[in-house]
């Protein structure tokens, strides 16, 4: 795997949101008081006329955006995940999700690597909150690149979209021009021993697990789930069928979100081990990104042990 450089997700956001400004004039966007934090500087800079600060308010800025879509804009809104989904559950229900407005709900800073700001800011139950609303899409890029094509690709998509990514700086690995389908896992390596699906920040971890178990001559199919919802059904089970066991890596609560998104098509479908990487049932706290990380279970170490107990369930 190429490493291509190290930049911040939330930068991939703002890159495609800048370009978008110039493909598509419908595009606009609006910010809860946290310009510089979500990288929409360049998009407010050169469209000033189609970016709105709406200060610390987000309900009312779900409610805007959700009014803007009635004129044909694509608004897109942004603040901390936190801030994004929880904060305004009831908003984005009532005025987004139920009449299917065409809204980009953008969210930074999500899970346990905001780091240092501790669990009041840090949200590990989002994906489940917006994976549970009828009509919503929810998409968790890997890394800068991929955000950037999320970005520009959920413009053109019909309907709410929640889209989550991160602060810390990761390594880039997705090529720059690679394809990026709403609905549609990336298959990163193919193997026979052991399935790992993971999404956001966790596809690097896996990475990281996926060398060191070829070096103990385990072959590992590793697939980058970047869309939640509507969930690559397929891509799991042609995995599966493969391996017979599946470990899940999220950077999220096992409540709710990747690792229960794929229990439910294997229950239904295809039975199998499944061991989980996601925050058990806990708040985070506050502490530096990779220390929070390896405290709550989300390491590369944890990875291996995980692989280690599916395969042996399957043996």
């Amino acid at each position: 795997m190429e490493i291509l450089g190290n930049k911040d997700t939330r930068s991939g956001f703002g890159e495609g949101l800048a370009e978008l400004g110039a493909e598509n004039k419908d595009v606009v966007a609006l910010c809860a008081d946290l310009t510089g934090s979500l990288k929409m500087n360049a998009f407010e800079n050169a469209f000033p006329k189609r970016f709105f600060q709406v200060g610390i308010a987000e309900a009312n800025m779900m409610g805007l955006a959700a009014g803007m879509t009635i004129g044909g804009k694509i608004p897109f809104t942004g603040t901390f995940a936190n801030f994004s989904t929880g904060r305004v559950y009831d908003q984005i229900r009532q005025s987004i999700a139920y009449s299917k407005k065409n809204v980009k709900i953008c969210a930074s800073h999500a899970g346990l690597t905001l780091g240092e700001d501790g669990a009041t800011h840090q949200i590990l139950e989002d994906i489940g909150m917006m994976r549970m609303l009828p009509n919503m899409t929810v998409v968790v890029p890997a890394d800068f690149n991929q955000t950037k094509q999320a970005t520009k690709a959920i413009a053109k998509y019909d309907g709410p979209v929640y889209l989550r990514f991160g602060r810390p700086v990761m390594p880039i690995f997705i090529q720059p021009d690679a394809d990026f389908k709403i609905g549609k896992a990336d298959q990163i390596y193919n193997g026979t021993d052991v399935t790992i699906i993971a999404c956001g920040h966790m596809v690097w971890k896996s990475i990281e697990a996926a060398k060191v178990l070829k070096e103990k001559g385990i072959s590992v199919d590793l697939i980058n789930m970047h869309t939640i919802k509507p969930l690559d059904k397929n891509a799991i089970l042609n995995s599966i069928q493969k391996t017979g066991c599946v470990v899940t890596a999220e950077e999220h609560m096992a409540n709710g979100g990747l690792g229960e998104a794929v229990a439910q098509v294997l229950s239904k479908n295809h039975p199998c081990p499944q061991e989980f990487i996601a925050v058990n049932d806990s708040f985070g706290e506050s502490g530096t990104p990779m220390e929070l990380m390896d405290k709550y279970g989300l390491g590369t170490t944890n990875i291996l042990e995980a692989v280690a107990k599916a395969i042996g369930r399957k043996a």
